[in-house]
């Protein structure tokens, strides 16, 4: 029987031990430095991340509040705004804020003009998306349709809703020196000396005729505009004669219809009116016509207050004799027949009820103020007091559901 050599047995079992051991230590020791290491890298990722889109939700340039215009197709999806952003170096990552849309669930992106600048963050940058752009027009053939008594920048901005030309741009068409020259030149009789007009607000008021008009895709201010006055020289050729009947050239036969245009809505009251407007004038009486003291001030008013009378401005025939500088609006031509062939009357004064559009005439001041009285004062008062009584009822509503401060004291026995 073999004689074991258990020194030698026991030697070789602790070294075993001590290897096993060794290799634990080493195994523990690795794993620890792979976990460090993970976690380590773990924040790096984490902060580093947070920084990376912390930076990318920031303003671009917190200093830079120039405007920048983008327009939106039409059919486009967030991607494609992201990428429209990043382009025009709104965001730093189209990705990111790709995402941060689909976060803010705005799948309804409409397309149109929008205005940004580098210093909105993202979350202004997805308001202004919400809020929607200016619509991008289809060039398309449509009709434009100017009403009897639209002032020129209502017509502007009629252009403006139905083409692609902004109003902005008509306005500066309308107004250009160079064009109107260019206009005279074709139209010599119908705009002989219009230039040399002292105080026109606007040169081509007035001289739009008031009718629909084709436009064509593509078509500019300049054309429109042309359209329109030329339609405005038709008719005038056709009454040439009846001007020189009158002591007016046709630019004061212009002004007096486009007052006479919003005094009246039947043809018998414009012929009165005008008539009205000239007995005025023959007697050497201002004008005094509401319609024009609003169109000094820039603004409708449905009641002109004493203080609207003062506003200092040529068009203002409260304060100045005569006609004024030129049209208020595009007359009809009506109204242009009524300015020149009045209906003569002795009437110096009437005033329209407001309800009915009926208008009453009177011959002396007296009289006049009665109605005025009656029809003016008394329904202002009325439109007055209804509206106090609405706000009252408003505040009255809002105060049920507050408590009041005078009972919640006596509540408290103070």
């Amino acid at each position: 029987m073999a004689k074991f050599n258990w020194r030698e047995i026991r030697q070789r079992a602790k070294e075993n031990e001590n290897q096993f051991v060794k290799e634990r230590l080493w195994t523990n020791r690795i794993v620890r430095i792979i976990l460090l290491t993970f976690f380590v890298l773990l924040i790096i990722v984490v902060v580093g991340g947070y920084l990376f889109i912390s930076t990318a939700l920031s303003p671009m340039n917190p200093d830079n509040n120039n405007l920048v215009e983008i327009t939106v197709p039409i059919g486009s999806t967030s991607k494609d705004v992201a990428n429209l952003l990043e382009e025009n170096d709104l965001i730093r990552n189209a990705d990111i804020f790709s995402i941060y849309m689909r976060s803010q669930d705005m799948s309804d992106l409409q397309a149109g003009h929008y205005s940004f600048n580098q210093t909105m963050d993202f979350e202004q940058l997805v308001s202004v998306l919400n809020e929607g752009g200016k619509p991008i027009f289809e060039d398309i053939d449509t009709n434009i349709t100017v009403i009897e008594g639209m002032q020129l920048e209502e017509i502007a901005a009629i252009m403006e809703e139905q083409t692609p030309i902004t109003a902005e741009e008509f306005m500066a068409v309308a107004n250009d020196e160079d064009f109107i020259a260019d206009l005279t030149e074709q139209f010599p009789s119908l705009l002989a000396g219009i230039a040399e007009i002292e105080n026109l607000k606007y040169p081509l008021e007035g001289y739009l005729f008031p009718a629909t008009y084709d436009y064509i895709a593509g078509m500019s201010a300049e054309e429109m505009i042309f359209q329109m006055v030329s339609k405005m020289n038709i008719e005038y050729q056709g009454i040439r004669e009846d001007i020189d009947q009158t002591w007016m050239t046709f630019h004061q036969v212009l002004t007096l219809a486009s007052i006479v245009e919003k005094e009246a809505v039947t043809q018998e009251d414009r012929d009165l009116i005008a008539g009205v407007f000239l007995n005025r004038i023959n007697a050497g009486m201002n004008l005094e016509s509401d319609i024009t003291v609003s169109y000094a001030l820039g603004e409708h008013r449905e009641f002109v207050t004493y203080s609207d009378l003062e506003v200092d401005s040529p068009y203002n025939l409260y304060m100045y004799s005569g006609l004024g500088p030129g049209p208020y609006n595009s007359p009809s031509l009506s109204s242009i027949m009524a300015a020149i062939y009045p209906a003569y009357n002795d009437y110096y004064y009437f005033v329209a009820d407001i309800d009915t559009g009926e208008v009453f005439f009177t011959s002396t001041y007296e009289e006049h103020m009665e109605l005025v009285e009656i029809y003016v004062n008394q329904r202002q008062s009325s439109i007055e007091e209804a509206t106090n009584d609405d706000e009252n009822a408003s505040i009255n509503e809002n105060n049920e559901n507050e408590p009041n401060e005078e009972e919640t004291i006596d509540e408290n026995g103070v």
